[in-house]
């Protein structure tokens, strides 16, 4: 042993020893409320420095243009940034870190809500370079993964169950919404809703004071500034019917956002050749913020002009400024940035950056916004219909992201948060309501839940499809049936039952293939005629099996098959049909109610 051996062993020890000394003097209950502000507290810096970084990337890049001429240098930087953080990924990372908020879903429903410890700064490093040179990304989903780690690893290291390691993955993440955007209430609404599919009020007070803490170090180190300042009009009721108009319009967009994304990033994945990947999209990419410079990194500078009711102008930024000379052209232009946000941001995806969709999304829901209050306007000219533009860009962010992400209560409050629009309550209940209830009659999962859905990976608010997943039929199998050959003789059998506590025989050829199975109720009157030990087989008494389960088959497709039949034990068989032991019923409700112990937060 070396003496790098002794160290760990030793620091092991005394760690196992802190562990005992805190559990005896603090209760768990205590501990995990410790426990969510010191991870607050570590989301709030960690969103901090994720903004600060990509500042300062963006300005130093940036800063030096002189009213920008058409700058051809938005043709390479955003390709500059996708590939530094491909390398990174690539050869320092060496794991997917992409889709952070998937991601996080993934670790609650199939790893026991582990996250691996560089989850903790890698998606932040990555996402850094890639927006501060110019992505057309969010830098929302990177900071949620971050947190979740952060979550995720403080539990683990202090050997937490299961059940509170979720619950602080969720202060994590919470923290880490409410520490970007300043939002606490949106934070833990976020976990809520997207994140945990099962809590109790028991557990709101950690994710409280995740959140609270995160808000406040954001405050420290950012100022008091609200990240989305607006200049809003007063709400009026006349309004309403163009409120609902928007919504119907963000549930359109918000199809069109979630399907048109998974659909683009799978078919730029098709091109193997990572390199290949990352130059046709960086060439895309860069071609499309050089036409329309909204796109560059998350946009949001690009919004202030329409928050607040300033001139839109693009001279000296675009070469198709000429075309905003007519009243027409500026939503027109606009609804061309919206359409092709989606293309930019999987370009940045799938070409080798890291990002989310989170960020994106808010900024097509401001430009929808504004794209049908402008167009109510233009139709509406010099009469009493004409609407605020600015308090529609407001509520069309929130559209959005209640029909993206299927999260309604989040978006209103998130936006009412950011912006300090409470004012503006009703219209953003009622369209966010819109959009969702539109949306969900189109598409049944958000765009983070669409692709795990389809695998049957995804938790949800139902306990018990919930636990279903949760559970795995690989643990489940037992192989403590004797097997026999299916040319065996019945005194072979006989012997076979002597030495065995089971009831059931499964048969396999001469590769282990599964055949069938004998019981013992079938050889029972048989089994003590010596005279026909030699005479009679196996396979004169085999039966075949009702179904078959197969190792990696998901529990509600198992548990389908066991009402369909009406088995007791089913066979449990690989791809290539090799036997590995049987599953039962039995087995399934015990580890039912274990599990569902787990998940349960009261």
């Amino acid at each position: 042993m070396t003496m790098t051996d002794d160290k760990k062993i030793f620091g092991v020890t005394l760690w196992n020893r802190f562990l005992t000394k805190v559990r005896k003097r603090i209760s768990e209950h205590d501990l995990m409320l410790v426990l969510s502000l010191l991870v607050g507290i570590s989301c709030g810096l960690a969103s901090v420095a994720l903004k600060l970084s990509i500042e300062y990337i963006h300005h130093s890049l940036t800063s030096w243009f002189d009213g920008f001429d058409y700058n051809f240098l938005y043709l390479i930087y955003p390709g500059i940034g996708m590939f530094l953080a491909m390398l990174f990924v690539r050869y320092v990372v060496k794991d997917n870190i992409g889709h952070g908020v998937t991601k996080v879903l993934l670790a609650v429903s199939k790893n026991e809500s582990k996250i691996k410890p560089h989850n903790m700064w890698t998606s932040l490093a990555a996402s850094s370079v890639t927006i501060g040179f110019g992505g057309s990304v969010g830098a929302e989903a990177p900071i949620v993964y971050t947190g979740a780690a952060i979550g995720s690893n403080v539990a683990r290291k202090m050997g937490l169950s299961y059940k509170n390691m979720t619950i602080l993955l969720g202060c994590g993440a919470a923290g880490a919404v409410a520490g970007i955007f300043k939002a606490p209430l949106a934070g833990v609404l976020f976990t809520l809703e997207i994140l945990l599919f099962n809590i109790s009020m028991t557990s709101i007070l950690p994710l409280l004071l995740s959140t609270v803490s995160a808000t406040v170090i954001s405050y420290l180190f950012l100022g008091d500034s609200l990240p989305f300042e607006c200049t809003l009009s007063p709400f009026t009721m006349h309004n309403l019917p163009f409120y609902i108009v928007l919504g119907l319009c963000c549930a359109a967009f918000s199809v069109y956002f979630t399907r048109t994304t998974l659909w683009l990033e799978d078919k730029i994945k098709g091109i193997t050749n990572p390199y290949s990947r990352w130059f046709f999209s960086a060439s895309c990419l860069g071609l499309l913020i050089f036409l329309f410079p909204p796109l560059f990194g998350e946009g949001y500078d690009s919004l202030s002009v329409l928050l607040n009711g300033g001139e839109i102008s693009f001279e000296g930024e675009t070469i198709l400024a000429f075309f905003l000379e007519k009243p027409w052209s500026i939503p027109i232009f606009y609804l061309l940035i919206l359409l092709l946000k989606v293309f930019s941001m999987s370009f940045t995806n799938a070409g080798g950056g890291v990002g989310g969709t989170f960020g994106p999304t808010l900024f097509v829901g401001a430009i929808a916004g504004f794209v049908v209050a402008r167009t109510i306007n233009l139709i509406f000219i010099n009469n009493p219909f004409s609407v605020p533009e600015q308090n529609f860009v407001l509520v069309g962010m929130a559209g959005l992201m209640a029909g993206v992400m299927q999260a309604p209560m989040t978006a209103i409050f998130l936006i009412a948060e950011i912006s300090g629009g409470y004012e503006l309550l009703i219209p953003l209940i009622l369209t966010s309501t819109i959009s969702f209830g539109a949306t969900r009659m189109v598409e049944q999962y958000s765009i983070y839940t669409k692709r795990i859905a389809k695998k049957g990976e995804l938790l949800t608010h139902d306990s018990d499809q919930a636990v279903l997943t949760l559970l795995k039929t690989s643990d489940l199998i037992e192989n403590d049936f004797r097997p026999v050959k299916i040319d065996a003789t019945l005194g072979d059998l006989v012997d076979v039952v002597a030495s065995s506590s089971r009831n059931i025989f499964p048969v396999l050829d001469s590769k282990t293939h599964f055949q069938g199975y004998v019981s013992l109720e079938d050889i029972r009157r048989d089994m003590f005629k010596k005279e026909e030990y030699d005479t009679l087989h196996v396979y004169n008494f085999m039966k075949s099996s009702p179904e078959y389960v197969y190792v990696n088959e998901k529990m509600d497709s198992v548990m389908n098959k066991f009402e369909k039949t009406g088995a007791w034990n089913l066979p449990v068989i690989d791809e290539y049909r090799t036997y590995l032991g049987f599953v039962s019923k039995s087995k399934i409700f015990s580890a039912y109610r274990e599990q569902l112990k787990q998940v349960s937060h009261d």
